[in-house]
């Protein structure tokens, strides 16, 4: 059987659908079809229940997913040791939340280097499901996040908590009148809940975001206020492209670090998370 099955096979089941999966997977839906067959017909079991609205594991192929991700971890890993340079003696691989590369990420990385040098690093950005998928499915070592859930197997640990701070481009405006043209960043559940309890009155802004560095661009270039990290924003306020609006509260957003419990490295992890927090106390 080819690593190339067991990528299907788990695409297929993480969505549900053949030509989403050969989508996905750069294929076309007849080389999907012909990977799944091909594998039933080894197992002699049928693995997906085909019907108009998708596909969902049968029994057996419920019982295959668990073998297929211990495979595909132990490919991924033995592809990340065995290619690496003679220079190198262990790796990790870390994923990050796309609003904390800036702050934390991109400072982490030097400190590794420099601590850990025999160290080879594979870092990514994604989003906070993608993320914890990954880490069950033992494709990285480390996940930075603000929203992680409770999953057997891996452990949540507060990194840090980040600050808030309402921000706008026009000086005349840092007292009242921002709501105007006040761009709602979407910062997660409990940034959400915090908000509405700190302007219940405000009506559903004109323009929402979800991601944070599409926000502060907008209102960089267009004009606009809205809630922003202040250790993002900082070096604008000191060049004056944005003032601060002191009468509206700090809201407070906390930052994860999850990791699994049977590390490849577990000395190697731990100087990752060294770093991780050190970086996040500065």
């Amino acid at each position: 059987m080819k690593i190339e099955h067991i990528r299907t096979f788990l695409e297929i089941s993480n969505c549900g659908n053949f030509n989403k999966a050969a989508e996905l997977l750069n294929v076309t839906q007849s080389t999907v079809s012909a990977r799944v067959k091909s594998m039933e017909d080894a197992f002699g079991r049928q693995l997906f229940k085909r019907s108009h609205s998708g596909v969902e594991l049968t029994y057996a192929g419920q019982h295959f997913r668990r073998y297929a991700l211990n495979i595909q971890r132990l490919w991924q890993q033995a592809h990340q040791r065995v290619s690496l340079p003679e220079s190198f003696s262990h790796s990790i691989g870390l994923g990050s939340q796309v609003s904390l590369w800036y702050s934390l990420i991109l400072k982490w990385m030097p400190w590794m280097r420099r601590n850990a040098a025999d160290v080879a690093l594979h870092v990514e950005a994604d989003y906070s499901p993608s993320l914890m998928r990954q880490l069950s499915d033992g494709l990285l070592d480390i996940g930075v996040m603000y929203q992680p859930r409770q999953t057997p197997g891996l452990i949540v640990e507060d990194l840090l908590e980040e600050t808030l701070v309402l921000v706008t481009t026009d000086q005349s405006q840092s007292g009242e009148g921002w709501e105007e043209d006040y761009v709602f960043v979407d910062w997660g559940d409990k940034f959400r809940a915090s908000h509405g309890e700190a302007f219940p009155e405000m009506e559903t802004p004109a323009v929402s975001v979800g991601l944070g560095a599409l926000g502060l661009e907008y209102i960089l270039q267009n004009g606009g206020s809205g809630y922003f990290p202040i250790r993002v924003v900082q070096h604008y306020l000191e060049q004056r492209k944005l003032f601060r609006i002191e009468a509206a509260p700090e809201l407070q957003r906390p930052a994860y670090v999850v990791y699994t419990e049977t590390a490849r490295d577990p000395h190697t992890l731990e100087l990752a998370l060294k770093g991780l927090r050190e970086v996040a106390s500065q």
